[in-house]
This record gives structure tokens, sequence and C-alpha cells, in this order.
């Protein structure tokens, strides 16, 4: 068993409420329903649609993610890259941005699963766990000796295509090299976008635990987990307001409501000028008619998180549909598989996962892990688990599956 865990999120877990990491009160059940009405088929879908759509977009961008626009148009045509080129060995391959978003799910599935079985849990210092098991998969460790709980890794370690090296983002690799305790956050300046590239799991994880009525909540969590890499407040505050959106949408929200919800949210965080910044360009581009080689060109090249979020933003506003969008993302000068997997989770989530074209769906690579840790997200609400279960089979299959650690 892993070491005792340590984190400011604190939750105290008891049937039918849970307790405020703010100030360890209780948070009564919310209401049973919310202001816009949809089926659980209909959620199942916006889930199934952020994680592959965001999956999606990063394979598409990997092959030119060090390439210039110029380059982008002279090795593929004056339209740019419109469908699966070979990266890392295959076609449909997806980088480290998936593989990060998919260890920040399982890491949350596994503080539930803490939660239930023990009573207490900590959703930054359970997936800060997560992200050093993603460094072992690089072939790294480390320096302090924390404890990976080798006899009981979990699903998702053991998903053998998952160890491999996808140019991880050195930011990520040394901030979790040097982390000392679980949790805490990384003492660097950086505000690159490897934090909010990854977080998109949070909004899921947020509703399905309906906290969509305190949007902060998926903030305040979206914004640790990627400050666990990434010091600087922009390099947080971008996983926060990711976060939020993917929570508006997965409600049900506009794209443009779920902006203002999570401009209303980051507006009261301190050191927010720069990201407000970088959304309200995004908006204001989008709403000028300037085509969108130049709008994007504003915006930056998506090295940095605020222009990461930006350039998405932009792209999800202005597309027709999702094909459109994770195409603007990945035509550009710069990072384009982390532009294209945050603008194919806002795009997945707001049109569910039919609208990623099958020809797209079916070569991914590791489809059928996204979809199934998509699934168990939304599901895990439901796992009747823990000390006081009576299903012993179910407690030990999650638990062998998601161990909460």
């Amino acid at each position: 068993m892993a070491r005792r865990l340590s984190g400011e999120q604190i939750i105290g877990f008891r049937h039918g409420a849970e307790t405020d990491s703010t100030n360890d009160t209780l948070i009564s059940a919310p209401r049973n329903g919310r202001g816009k009405r949809q089926s659980g088929h209909t959620a199942k879908a916006r889930f199934l649609g952020c994680l592959l759509g965001g999956a999606v977009g990063d394979a598409l961008g990997a092959p030119v993610e060090f390439m210039s626009r110029a380059e982008i148009l002279r090795r593929f045509g004056p339209k740019g890259i419109a469908r699966y080129s070979p990266a890392y060995g295959g076609l449909g391959t997806i980088t480290d941005d998936t593989q990060m978003t998919l260890f920040t799910a399982e890491g949350l599935i596994r503080g539930w699963v803490r939660g239930c079985f023990k009573g207490i849990t900590t959703y930054s210092g359970v997936t800060a766990h997560a992200y050093l098991r993603w460094l072992q998969t690089q072939g790294e460790r480390p320096t302090c000796d924390i404890d990976f709980g080798a006899d009981q890794p979990g699903w998702l370690f053991q998903q053998r295509q998952l160890h491999s090296r996808r140019a991880p983002g050195n930011t990520c690799l040394s901030a979790l090299r040097a982390m000392n305790s679980l949790g805490e956050s990384a003492r660097n300046d950086s505000k690159g976008c490897g934090g909010v590239m990854r977080v998109a799991p949070v909004g899921l994880f947020a509703w399905r635990l309906r906290q969509y009525e305190s949007p902060r909540d998926a903030f305040r969590l979206g914004a640790e987990l990627a400050a666990l890499t990434h010091g600087h407040p922009t390099g947080a505050l971008t996983g926060g307001v990711l976060a939020v959106l993917i929570l508006a949408l997965t409600d049900g929200a506009s794209l443009r409501e779920a902006i203002a919800v999570s401009k209303d949210v980051l507006s009261q965080e301190p050191s927010h000028e720069e990201t407000l910044r970088a959304i309200e360009l995004a908006e204001e581009l989008a709403a000028s008619g300037l085509p969108p080689e130049e709008a994007i060109a504003r915006l930056g090249q998506g090295w940095i998180a605020e222009e990461a979020l930006a350039i998405a933003i932009y792209c999800a506003l202005v597309a027709r549909n999702f094909k459109q969008g994770v195409l603007l993302a990945v035509n550009h000068d710069g990072d384009s598989d982390s532009t294209g997997a945050i603008v194919g989770n806002l795009l997945g989530t707001l049109h569910g996962v039919k609208a990623i074209p099958a020809q797209w769906l079916e070569p991914l690579e590791l489809r059928d892990v996204i979809t199934e840790l998509a699934q168990d997200l939304y599901a895990f609400k439901d796992w009747e688990i823990g000390e006081y279960s009576d299903n012993e089979e179910l407690n030990q299959r999650i638990w062998r599956k998601y161990p909460g650690f």
C-alpha cells in the first residue's frame, strides 16, 4: 500500500452527501433536476465524445506538432493535414497529451474508490500518484521514495501500449521527478500547456459527482491538478477553466454559455488577468470574420497554457462541426497535438461521440481503452462498493481495477 496521502482537498464520504474541502461542512445532496435536462444516453455520449474526441485531435496533430504552418502546407497540400499521418510508428497514434489525460481520469476514479473504502480521500494526492505511474511508463521515477504499489498496479498501468515515450513535456517530467509528496504543487514558474491539456476528465468527474451547482469546485480541482506540474498561476488557472467548460458542456450548456460561466469563476481568482485576456481575445477574433489562419496566429502557437486554451476556444467557436474545429486546431504554427486535443475535448463533449468521423475513430490507438475508461468515469457513482457493501465480488473487482491509492 502507498504511504499516507497528502493534499489540501481532503473529502470525507458518506452516503448521499460529501464534505466541502474548503470548510469541512456538509454539502446537502443536490436537487434532482438540472437546468437543462438530458437523457443518460446523451450524457454518456458526451463522456465518450470528450475523451475520444481529445484523443482524435491529439493523434491528428501528432505528426505536425513541431512543424510550422508553412511546412504543414508544403507536405500535405493547400488544405494542410486532413487525415492521420504516420507518427510514432503508426496511424492514429496518441501522444503524451492523451496518456496523461487517461491517468487523470484514472486518478479521479481511484480517489473516489479510496473514499468509499477508507472514508477519506484526496483527489489531488491520488491523481498525483497516477501521474507518477505515468512517469514510470516513460521509464523514469521520482527522486523521493514513493511506493508505487507494484503488487496492485491497477488496470490502466497494465496497458502495455501506454509504456511508450511520445514526446513528453520536459516540465511535466521534471516536476514529477522532483515531487516530494503526493499532491504538492510544482516548484517552478512554468505556464506550459502540459497542465491544461490533460484535465478535461475533471469536468466529467465533477458533473458525475453532481457538483455542477458549484462550478468553483470543478475549477479548483482542475487548477490543483494542473499545478501539480506547472507552478505559474496561468499554468494552473487554465486547467480550472477547461474543467468548468467541460462541466458546463456536459450539463447541456452551449459553448458560449460555458465560456461565460468559466470566465465568471476565473475572474474571482487571483492573477486571472492573463488567462481572461486570452479567452476574450479568442472570442473577439471568432466574431471578427478574420481568416482562421490569421486569427490563430494572433492567439499564439499554443506552447503556453493560455495560448493553447485560447486557440481551442476560438476553433470551437468558429467551427461548423467537430471535423472542421479539429482541423483548424492542428494546422498552425506550434503545439498542434495539444490544441487539437483540447478542441477535441470541447467539441466532443458539446456534440457527443457520434460527431466524430468514423474514419478517425476506427484506427485510433487505444480506442477500446479510452472507451472503457470513459464508461467507467460515467458509471463509478453507481458502484455499490466500500466497507458497507455486501457485494464482495464487486468490491474486489473494482479494487483490483482501480486500487484506492
